[in-house]
């Protein structure tokens, strides 16, 4: 966590009412297909409400996907006020060693700000049409693919676009998006620790990859409420937040489907348009809500593919809770809700003790993937359980050939911290099934492994799939490890 906490306020000193909140965690926990992680609430610049379910934890980082584009665009604002980036010069200007190469009008029209508005002209997502092209120099395979219509008159989005944006602040600065962000903004903002994904050129994708907690996804969101001031220091340039935050280029419709209101109104820069306010958002459900007419920042982690209607809870349940003034005689509801929030936690996977009379069965047995290969996780080939000597037992997956130990243990979850940071939860349930849940406790990740010991086969399930596909022992922040995407 940040050596700087964010300032403490009960609720109703701060307009929100605790039963709104009550209400939105009634809702979000009745959701089977949301599993939330953490979340935060922001009024009038005060922490009025916070909460990890566990085993998630305030201090871990979490995998914020698409959420890390606007800590990409943020270097990109800044860089543009030290004179380093023009948001109106053509893309290829900073790359003239392409500049042979790169002949299609289209491309060579393409400007930063559109970069910046996932409006490059493609009609689609070119990501890995863009490694394809160039491996070592993805830039340059994206600058390779001819754009579908003008620039700046279509919405896709598209991550190469921030991947090259990123790319050009790490050129102009000679760093890092991480180095160049430390001093300027993570610092001054109070952001502990953070960690960034690289691909094979060195690079921080820029597009996704951020580890970072739910503590710095809300100081972001409080510095861009508050135009880039924080404690009377400008960190951001004047006006950029009003700049980022409006819409640039239409997005109704741009995703396909009938239900996806909040993403249908519009696209800032790297911040998409909501009903209310403006948000970041990252895959799985990572969010950064801004809400300027409720003075109001709501920053969450979790697991879900339904992220629409996470935000139609928040807009159902939250939106009513904030009043115009301070709530009184409300000191038992707040104190009821704090009494909740610290003991947030998610309901472990269902399992027993091994059952009696089949710990020698069980002892040493080992698993091969039912039908040859786990289709979720086709790196996945063996899997072994085994006895302790205090009574405990290890299920030890094998991953591209590396161990992965998981302990079982008599907590609802059995956390560890090496070699990856998990949390394992389940048991028996039969007396030939085993039956267990790791959850990557610095992701939106569960796993699901069920041994048969009839056949002695097992299965793997991802209830969210991680993007893209990596090994298990890379369920983690780099920063530990000086990790890559490669």
């Amino acid at each position: 966590m940040s050596a700087d906490p964010l300032p403490v306020s009960a609720p109703a000193a701060q307009g929100v009412d605790a039963a709104g909140v009550h209400a939105f965690l009634d809702a979000l926990e009745a959701v089977p297909d949301i599993e939330p992680h953490s979340l935060m609430i922001l009024r009038h610049g005060k922490l009025v409400a916070s909460g990890w379910w566990a085993p998630f934890a305030a201090d871990r980082p979490h995998l914020l996907y698409s959420l890390s584009k606007n800590f990409t665009v943020t270097a990109a604002a800044l860089a543009e006020a030290d004179g380093l980036i023009d948001f109106d010069a053509p893309v290829i200007s900073y790359f003239p060693e392409f500049a042979a190469d790169v002949t299609d009008p289209r491309s060579r029209a393409m400007r930063v700000r559109h970069l910046a508005s996932m409006a490059s002209g493609h009609e689609g997502e070119t990501v890995d049409a863009a490694y394809a092209r160039d491996p070592a120099e993805p830039v340059r395979g994206f600058l390779l693919l001819p754009p579908d219509r003008d620039p700046g008159t279509h919405f896709a989005y598209n991550q190469p676009n921030t991947y090259t944006l990123g790319a050009i602040v790490q050129r102009v600065t000679g760093g890092s998006l991480t180095a160049y962000l430390r001093p300027r903004l993570l610092d001054p903002l109070g952001v502990g620790p953070t960690g960034w994904v690289r691909d094979r050129t060195g690079r921080e994708i820029g597009f996704s990859g951020l580890y970072a907690t739910t503590d710095a996804v809300a100081r972001l969101g409080r510095l861009y409420l508050d135009d880039g001031v924080r404690d009377g220091r400008r960190l951001l340039p004047e006006g950029w937040a009003a700049r980022a935050a409006r819409p640039h280029i239409a997005t109704a419709g741009a995703l396909g489907g009938d239900q996806r209101q909040d993403w249908d109104q519009g696209y800032g820069y790297h911040f998409w348009m909501s009903r209310h306010g403006y948000r970041g958002d990252g895959a799985y459900g990572q969010f950064c809500l801004v809400l300027p007419e409720h003075d109001a920042v709501i920053a969450a982690t979790s697991a879900t593919e339904r992220m629409q209607d996470y935000l139609d809870l928040v807009w159902r349940h939250l939106l009513p809770a904030f009043h115009p003034a301070p709530l009184t005689g409300r000191d038992a509801q707040d104190a009821a809700l704090r009494d909740r929030l610290d003991r947030l936690a998610l309901p472990p996977a269902p399992g027993a003790p091994v059952p009696p009379g089949r710990a020698a069965d069980w002892s040493g047995a080992v698993f091969a993937p039912e039908g040859g290969a786990c289709p979720d996780q086709p790196t996945l080939t063996g899997a072994a359980v085994a006895a302790g000597p205090d009574g405990g037992w290890t299920l030890t997956l094998t991953d591209r050939g590396e161990p992965l130990p998981l302990r079982l243990g008599d907590a609802p979850w059995t956390v560890a911290g090496e070699p990856v940071p998990a949390a394992v939860s389940g048991g028996w349930t039969g007396p030939g099934t085993l039956a267990v849940d790791v959850v990557f406790l610095e992701t939106p990740h569960r796993l699901r492994i069920t041994c048969s010991l009839a056949d002695g086969t097992f299965t793997a399930h991802w209830l969210t799939r991680p993007m893209p596909p990596t090994r298990l022992r890379r369920l983690r922040s780099p920063m530990a490890q000086g990790l890559s995407s490669g």
